[in-house]
């Protein structure tokens, strides 16, 4: 039995990112995976950064915060993530943003000798999916952004952990989209959720 951890950051109940999130995790659930699902508004994930938990060499200490501690020992044992949210000012939601702070550690999630070195994953997942909602033209998206989410994800956060197959797809324009076009991409979230059970 796969261990997927499906994380959502959207404040707004009944947004087009909760539907995302409820079809993921019934879609992993109905193919018998064991889904550790969080909507991080919803629970009051605390993301701020407290300064105790600024370094990056030494191993994280045990923090004293019991939701933070659950999310870090759960992130250490799962197969694969699926991230859902939206695109905000070319950055993930706070929420999430402290979520990556906070839970991947070093220790946790990663390894570093020095500062200044390359880091070593610790995750064991190798895979995960993000799926991202956005109301800007994909072509103005790459032509003036450069797609920043991406860099995020697939550059910066994920190969840093040990996460090499990252997956990713952008539902746009999303605000006053007609019913038939979310149902299709409620439908290919599904079917991007099933393919991620297979290591490929």
């Amino acid at each position: 039995m796969q261990r997927i951890g499906v994380y959502l950051a959207h404040p707004r109940p009944g947004s087009f990112n909760h539907a995302l999130f409820e079809a993921v995790v019934d879609e992993l659930r109905g193919r018998g995976c064991e889904v550790r699902a969080h909507d991080l508004y919803a629970a009051g994930f605390a993301p701020l950064l407290t300064a105790a938990e600024t370094g990056t060499v030494t191993a994280a200490d045990t923090p004293d915060d019991p939701q933070l501690a659950l999310h870090r020992a759960e992130v250490a044992t799962l197969d694969a993530l699926v991230l859902i949210h939206p695109n905000w000012w070319g950055m993930p939601p706070a929420v999430l943003v402290g979520w990556v702070q906070r839970v991947l550690v070093p220790g946790v999630a990663y390894k570093l000798g020095t500062a200044d070195g390359e880091p070593a994953g610790l995750l064991r997942a190798g895979r995960a999916l993000v799926l991202n909602t956005s109301d800007t033209p994909g072509a103005r998206e790459r032509a003036e952004f450069g797609d920043p989410l991406e860099r995020i994800w697939a550059a910066c956060v994920l190969p840093y952990v040990g996460v090499t197959d990252v997956r990713r797809t952008v539902f746009r324009t999303v605000t006053d989209s007609p019913a038939a076009d979310r149902a299709d991409w409620l439908r290919q979230a599904r079917e991007q959720a099933a393919a991620l059970l297979d290591p490929g």
